[in-house]
């Protein structure tokens, strides 16, 4: 029941902050983040389970974490290089995205496929591919940015749609739901700011 009441109270404090990101004039702070970061972490941690995955379920994992770290390090040049509030907010959701993905691969004796958390730099050439693609993109204008994030969080959702369309287990299923939520606001962050004239 504390675990549900945190979890909620996380969901609304991230959506909230996400939604404003595009009107308020300070970034939230990145304390906020990782306290909320902890919270998300510690619902589960290692030990394993008797839920065996199947090779899909496992490999749905690792696609995800990957994907996840394509979002949050996106996320982070184009925060850096335009300093804008919705890159700034959700690079940081994007990161607690990653470690609920971790704690999964965790759990369940799964290796993690990144190597190194460097931003930029990933296992999967398809995700090279695609970063160096969305940097390229994002670097052209401040609205080429958002549209970069939009299609970001499209992926993402279109991805965990899939992955929810065979899973079987609770755990991850569940884990998966809540990642489509956070990625459809974060949807929706993008689409509000580009519906709002942007100076460069």
């Amino acid at each position: 029941m504390e675990r549900r009441k945190w979890r909620f109270i996380i969901s609304i404090f991230i959506s909230t902050l996400i939604f404003l990101g595009c009107q308020s004039e300070t970034p939230t702070p990145a304390e906020s983040f990782d306290v909320m970061a902890k919270v998300t972490s510690s619902e589960e941690n290692g030990g394993g389970s008797g839920f065996e995955l199947s090779e899909e379920e496992r490999d749905g994992l690792i696609h995800m974490r990957i994907e996840e770290k394509l979002a949050r390090d996106v996320y982070i040049i184009m925060g850096e290089l335009w300093n804008h509030k919705v890159f700034l907010n959700i690079q940081l959701s994007e990161q607690a995205h990653m470690d609920a993905i971790k704690n999964k691969l965790d759990k369940y004796n799964v290796p993690d496929p990144l190597t190194t958390d460097s931003v930029g730099v990933f296992p999967d050439p398809q995700f090279q591919q695609l970063f160096d693609q969305f940097i390229l993109q994002g670097n052209q204008s401040l609205q080429e940015a958002l549209l970069v994030g939009k299609t970001i969080e499209e992926l993402d959702i279109a991805d965990l749609t899939y992955q929810l369309t065979f899973v079987d287990n609770p755990d991850i299923i569940r884990v998966y739901q809540n990642l489509k939520s956070a990625s459809e606001n974060h949807l929706a962050a993008f689409t509000k700011c580009l519906n709002i004239p942007v100076s460069e």
